[in-house]
């Protein structure tokens, strides 16, 4: 059987004092008159009991509490992700700022999470909508964070047309003129793979290239292998495919491979996120590395621009830089 939690109310009896004593004197609560030795003696008491205020109870009383919110989109946390988040917490956690992560559903707004977390700031990966910014910033607690393809002035941009058009442009300095685009199957990443998706189509329109087909490509040999299959056999096929990210680019690689095709000689691929098993793929990926790690450690100072103003910090980023990492598969 579990022992019971020790409570506030435990140290009062012990003291021979009120809940409320105890309180003022566990918080620190200035401009209260407790004689030193009733002081003392409450805090004996928590000591004997192993008592600790919780850590929610400390921020309802101060309207504020050491966390900050941040909030991840309704998506797959892959690699990039993960880069990004861990890059938070280290620009955050040794200001004494914890960092609580929390998914953005698209039925649920934040309302109820904030409320009861009261937190330092909220920190959104993608991005809230303006109302629901205000309505956070007007209970005191800031609002920062980055966004996609979004001209708002309180947010740090990742520009995801640009990795299409990106894309695009390097595939055409190859020779290609006939692109296709490898999507992913899995409906929680259309935030970012339809803004990728429009980057390629409108590059591929300027420079007066035909439409990009578009194919699915799910993450097992079989359908990898049939999506690529689909695409040689068409009529006039594609002589190159900008992939949504890194793992359908692998997908893609392992279809051409078991479709007895080789990167770039039968098709030129190109994927998103550079991550650390792009060098390692056969052959080589080409991929745009979009800087995971540097896209979290500014949504980290934006916080501590806003939380402690007179830190020394570097100059504030508008936007994520965006670098070709052209390897063998183009």
């Amino acid at each position: 059987m579990a022992a019971r939690r020790v409570t506030a109310r435990d140290v009062a009896q012990r003291a021979g004092v009120s809940q409320s004593t105890v309180s003022y004197v566990l918080n620190d609560t200035p401009n209260q008159t407790i004689p030193e030795s009733t002081r003392a003696r409450v805090r004996e008491a928590a000591q004997d009991l192993g008592y600790r205020p919780s850590a929610a109870a400390r921020a309802l009383r101060r309207g504020a509490s050491e966390s900050v919110l941040v909030v991840l989109p309704d998506a797959p946390i892959g690699e990039a992700m993960a880069q990004a988040l861990e890059a938070v917490s280290a620009v955050l956690e040794p200001h004494g700022l914890t960092v609580v992560y929390r998914r953005q559903k698209e039925a649920t707004g934040l309302t109820a999470l904030w409320h009861e977390l009261m937190p330092a700031a909220v920190a959104s990966l993608v991005g809230l909508p303006v109302e629901e910014s205000a309505e956070i910033e007007a209970a005191g607690i800031p609002v920062v964070g980055s966004s996609l393809d979004l001209d708002r002035p309180d947010t740090f941009t990742v520009p995801q047309e640009a990795i299409g058009r990106l894309h695009v442009a390097h595939l055409t300095s190859r020779g290609h003129r006939r692109i296709a685009f490898a999507a992913s199957t899995d409906p929680a990443v259309g935030l970012f793979l339809h803004r990728r998706l429009r980057g390629v189509r409108h590059e591929c329109a300027d420079r007066g290239l035909p439409e990009p087909v578009v194919v699915d490509v799910p993450l097992t040999q079989e359908g990898a292998t049939r999506a690529v299959r689909d695409l040689v056999e068409r009529p006039n096929p594609p002589t190159a495919i900008s992939a949504y990210n890194d793992d359908i680019a692998f997908a893609v690689l392992a279809g051409m491979r078991e479709a007895g095709l080789t990167a770039p000689d039968d098709l030129a691929v190109i994927g998103v996120d550079d991550l650390p098993l792009a060098p390692f793929a056969v052959p080589p990926l080409t991929s745009v590395d979009i800087h995971s790690d540097v896209v979290g450690r500014e949504i980290g100072r934006m916080v501590l621009r806003r939380l402690k103003p007179g830190l020394d910090l570097p100059a504030p980023l508008r936007e994520a830089a965006l670098d070709l990492v052209q390897r063998a598969t183009t």
